[in-house]
Protein backbone atom coordinates (compact mmCIF):
# COMPACT_ATOMS: atom_id res chain seq x y z
CA UNK A 1 0.00 0.00 0.00
CA UNK A 2 1.35 3.40 -0.98
CA UNK A 3 2.07 5.82 1.84
CA UNK A 4 1.26 9.49 2.25
CA UNK A 5 4.15 10.97 4.24
CA UNK A 6 2.46 13.91 5.94
CA UNK A 7 5.32 16.19 7.07
CA UNK A 8 4.58 18.40 10.05
CA UNK A 9 6.48 20.83 12.20
CA UNK A 10 6.55 24.37 13.41
CA UNK A 11 7.23 27.15 10.93
CA UNK A 12 11.02 27.43 10.91
CA UNK A 13 11.65 23.79 11.89
CA UNK A 14 13.11 23.09 8.45
CA UNK A 15 10.35 21.07 6.76
CA UNK A 16 10.99 22.45 3.28
CA UNK A 17 14.76 22.02 3.56
CA UNK A 18 14.44 18.40 4.65
CA UNK A 19 11.78 17.64 2.04
CA UNK A 20 13.99 19.12 -0.70
CA UNK A 21 17.00 17.08 0.39
CA UNK A 22 14.95 13.88 0.70
CA UNK A 23 13.67 14.46 -2.82
CA UNK A 24 17.24 14.89 -4.13
CA UNK A 25 18.58 11.76 -2.43
CA UNK A 26 15.91 9.26 -3.45
CA UNK A 27 16.47 7.35 -6.67
CA UNK A 28 13.05 5.70 -6.65
CA UNK A 29 10.21 8.07 -7.38
CA UNK A 30 8.67 9.73 -4.40
CA UNK A 31 5.95 12.10 -5.47
CA UNK A 32 6.24 15.44 -3.70
CA UNK A 33 3.04 17.45 -3.79
CA UNK A 34 3.32 21.18 -4.13
CA UNK A 35 0.96 23.36 -2.16
CA UNK A 36 -1.42 26.01 -3.44
CA UNK A 37 -1.11 29.01 -1.11
CA UNK A 38 -2.61 32.48 -0.95
CA UNK A 39 0.89 33.80 -0.16
CA UNK A 40 3.23 35.48 -2.65
CA UNK A 41 5.48 32.98 -4.37
CA UNK A 42 8.47 35.24 -3.63
CA UNK A 43 8.18 34.79 0.14
CA UNK A 44 9.75 31.83 1.87
CA UNK A 45 11.72 28.80 0.75
CA UNK A 46 8.80 26.74 -0.52
CA UNK A 47 8.14 25.99 -4.17
CA UNK A 48 4.40 26.61 -4.14
CA UNK A 49 1.70 27.86 -6.48
CA UNK A 50 0.35 31.27 -5.54
CA UNK A 51 -3.43 31.67 -5.74
CA UNK A 52 -5.66 34.65 -5.10
CA UNK A 53 -8.52 34.24 -2.63
CA UNK A 54 -10.93 34.00 -5.57
CA UNK A 55 -8.86 31.28 -7.29
CA UNK A 56 -8.65 29.36 -4.02
CA UNK A 57 -12.43 29.54 -3.54
CA UNK A 58 -12.98 28.42 -7.13
CA UNK A 59 -10.82 25.33 -6.58
CA UNK A 60 -12.65 24.48 -3.35
CA UNK A 61 -16.04 24.88 -5.05
CA UNK A 62 -14.93 22.62 -7.93
CA UNK A 63 -13.61 19.95 -5.53
CA UNK A 64 -10.04 20.27 -6.80
CA UNK A 65 -8.33 19.97 -3.41
CA UNK A 66 -7.72 16.71 -1.57
CA UNK A 67 -6.95 18.82 1.52
CA UNK A 68 -7.18 22.49 2.41
CA UNK A 69 -6.85 24.60 5.54
CA UNK A 70 -6.11 28.07 6.83
CA UNK A 71 -3.14 29.01 9.02
CA UNK A 72 -1.12 32.11 9.85
CA UNK A 73 -3.37 34.34 7.74
CA UNK A 74 -3.02 32.25 4.56
CA UNK A 75 -4.94 29.43 2.91
CA UNK A 76 -3.22 26.21 1.89
CA UNK A 77 -4.35 23.45 -0.44
CA UNK A 78 -3.09 20.10 -1.69
CA UNK A 79 -4.44 19.07 -5.10
CA UNK A 80 -6.34 15.89 -5.90
CA UNK A 81 -3.33 14.57 -7.79
CA UNK A 82 -2.11 13.06 -4.50
CA UNK A 83 -5.12 10.71 -4.54
CA UNK A 84 -4.31 9.68 -8.11
CA UNK A 85 -0.67 9.02 -7.21
CA UNK A 86 -1.59 6.95 -4.17
CA UNK A 87 -4.11 4.95 -6.24
CA UNK A 88 -1.27 4.15 -8.66
CA UNK A 89 0.82 2.78 -5.79
CA UNK A 90 3.18 5.75 -5.58
CA UNK A 91 4.40 7.07 -2.24
CA UNK A 92 3.68 10.76 -1.72
CA UNK A 93 5.19 13.41 0.55
CA UNK A 94 3.26 16.56 1.50
CA UNK A 95 3.94 19.53 3.72
CA UNK A 96 0.87 19.33 5.97
CA UNK A 97 -0.78 21.21 8.79
CA UNK A 98 -0.78 20.13 12.42
CA UNK A 99 -4.28 21.53 12.97
CA UNK A 100 -5.59 19.68 9.87
CA UNK A 101 -4.08 16.34 10.92
CA UNK A 102 -7.31 14.80 12.31
CA UNK A 103 -9.10 15.53 9.03
CA UNK A 104 -6.21 14.14 6.97
CA UNK A 105 -6.14 10.98 9.11
CA UNK A 106 -9.88 10.52 8.65
CA UNK A 107 -9.53 10.87 4.87
CA UNK A 108 -6.40 8.76 4.26
CA UNK A 109 -6.49 6.29 7.16
CA UNK A 110 -3.63 3.79 7.28
CA UNK A 111 -2.01 5.29 4.18
CA UNK A 112 -1.11 8.41 6.17
CA UNK A 113 2.25 8.38 7.95
CA UNK A 114 3.01 11.44 10.05
CA UNK A 115 6.57 12.77 9.88
CA UNK A 116 7.10 15.11 12.84
CA UNK A 117 10.02 17.52 12.44
CA UNK A 118 11.06 19.50 15.48
CA UNK A 119 13.86 21.69 16.75
CA UNK A 120 14.60 23.01 20.19
CA UNK A 121 12.74 26.24 21.06
CA UNK A 122 16.05 28.16 21.12
CA UNK A 123 16.97 27.08 17.59
CA UNK A 124 13.44 27.70 16.35
CA UNK A 125 13.55 31.24 17.71
CA UNK A 126 16.93 31.87 16.04
CA UNK A 127 15.69 30.56 12.69
CA UNK A 128 12.52 32.64 12.79
CA UNK A 129 14.49 35.77 13.66
CA UNK A 130 17.03 35.11 10.88
CA UNK A 131 14.47 34.69 8.14
CA UNK A 132 12.95 38.06 9.02
CA UNK A 133 9.38 37.30 7.93
CA UNK A 134 7.69 37.69 11.33
CA UNK A 135 7.52 40.40 13.94
CA UNK A 136 8.74 39.74 17.50
CA UNK A 137 5.12 39.18 18.58
CA UNK A 138 4.49 36.72 15.73
CA UNK A 139 7.67 34.83 16.61
CA UNK A 140 6.53 34.58 20.24
CA UNK A 141 3.15 33.24 19.07
CA UNK A 142 4.80 30.68 16.79
CA UNK A 143 7.03 29.48 19.62
CA UNK A 144 4.01 29.06 21.91
CA UNK A 145 2.14 27.10 19.23
CA UNK A 146 5.17 24.88 18.57
CA UNK A 147 5.41 23.94 22.26
CA UNK A 148 1.66 23.37 22.54
CA UNK A 149 1.47 21.24 19.39
CA UNK A 150 4.30 18.97 20.50
CA UNK A 151 1.91 17.52 23.08
CA UNK A 152 -0.40 16.25 20.30
CA UNK A 153 2.28 14.41 18.33
CA UNK A 154 0.91 10.99 17.29
CA UNK A 155 2.64 8.04 18.94
CA UNK A 156 3.26 6.35 15.59
CA UNK A 157 4.87 9.41 14.00
CA UNK A 158 8.31 9.31 12.42
CA UNK A 159 10.13 11.83 14.62
CA UNK A 160 13.00 13.86 13.16
CA UNK A 161 15.15 16.13 15.35
CA UNK A 162 16.34 18.90 13.02
CA UNK A 163 18.29 20.76 15.69
CA UNK A 164 21.56 19.51 14.15
CA UNK A 165 22.74 19.33 10.58
CA UNK A 166 20.39 19.09 7.63
CA UNK A 167 22.25 16.01 6.39
CA UNK A 168 21.76 14.23 9.72
CA UNK A 169 18.05 15.08 9.75
CA UNK A 170 17.64 13.87 6.16
CA UNK A 171 19.38 10.60 6.98
CA UNK A 172 17.02 10.11 9.95
CA UNK A 173 14.04 10.69 7.66
CA UNK A 174 15.27 8.36 4.89
CA UNK A 175 16.10 5.55 7.32
CA UNK A 176 12.72 5.72 9.01
CA UNK A 177 10.90 6.12 5.70
CA UNK A 178 12.56 2.96 4.36
CA UNK A 179 11.44 1.09 7.49
CA UNK A 180 7.87 2.33 6.99
CA UNK A 181 7.41 1.44 3.34
CA UNK A 182 6.68 -2.27 3.52
CA UNK A 183 7.56 -4.62 0.70
CA UNK A 184 9.34 -1.91 -1.26
CA UNK A 185 12.95 -0.96 -1.48
CA UNK A 186 13.87 2.68 -1.33
CA UNK A 187 17.13 3.50 -3.08
CA UNK A 188 19.04 6.41 -1.63
CA UNK A 189 21.86 8.35 -3.25
CA UNK A 190 24.47 9.11 -0.59
CA UNK A 191 27.50 11.25 -1.34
Amino acid sequence: MAKLFYVLGASGAGKDSIMNMVREQLRDPLMVAHRYITRPVSSGNENHIELSEQEFDFRINRGLFAMHWQANGYRYGIGNEVCDWLAQGLDVMVNGSRAYLPTAKARFGDQLQVVWIFVTPEILQQRLQCRGRESAQEIAQRLERAIAYDSVRPEDAIVIDNSGSLQSSTEQFLTQMANTVQGQKIKVVMD
